[in-house]
C-alpha cells in the first residue's frame, strides 16, 4: 500500500506504463491552488470534491476543486520532485504556470 500524502489512491492496474504518474494543480472555490500527484487524474478530482472520502483534507472545506493545470512524469519520484518544485513556488508564479498551460497570452504581465 502506498503511503503518499499527495495520493492516497491505490493502483489496481499493475500494468500502467511508467509515465502514468502526473503532477497537478486544482483551483479551489476559494481561488486557492493546491498541487498533488497521481495516476488516474479524473478520479482524483473526484476524491477532492467529495465523490468519496479520500480527498486532501486541504481540499474539503474548498470545494468545488477544478483542475487547471496537469504535468505527465516518468516516475512517481519524478512527480514527487516536481510537486515540490511547484510547492514551492509563489502563488502568482503558479497562475504564470497555469495561464502559460492554458495557452493564456496575457500571462506576460503575472511575470
Amino acid at each position: 500500500m502506498r503511503s503518499n500524502k499527495a495520493d492516497k489512491t491505490t493502483n489496481a492496474d499493475s500494468s500502467k506504463s511508467p509515465s502514468s504518474w502526473f503532477v497537478y494543480i486544482l483551483r479551489c472555490a476559494d481561488n486557492t491552488l493546491y498541487t498533488g500527484i497521481t495516476t488516474d487524474i479524473d478520479n482524483r478530482i473526484k476524491q477532492h470534491n467529495g465523490v468519496d472520502k479520500k480527498g486532501a483534507k486541504y481540499t474539503r472545506n474548498r470545494r468545488p476543486v477544478q483542475l487547471v493545470y496537469q504535468e505527465p512524469s516518468d516516475s512517481r519520484s519524478d512527480a514527487s520532485k516536481r510537486e515540490l518544485s511547484i510547492k514551492s513556488l509563489k502563488k502568482r508564479q503558479k497562475e504564470h504556470l497555469i495561464d502559460i498551460y492554458q495557452g493564456n497570452r496575457d500571462s506576460e504581465a503575472l511575470k
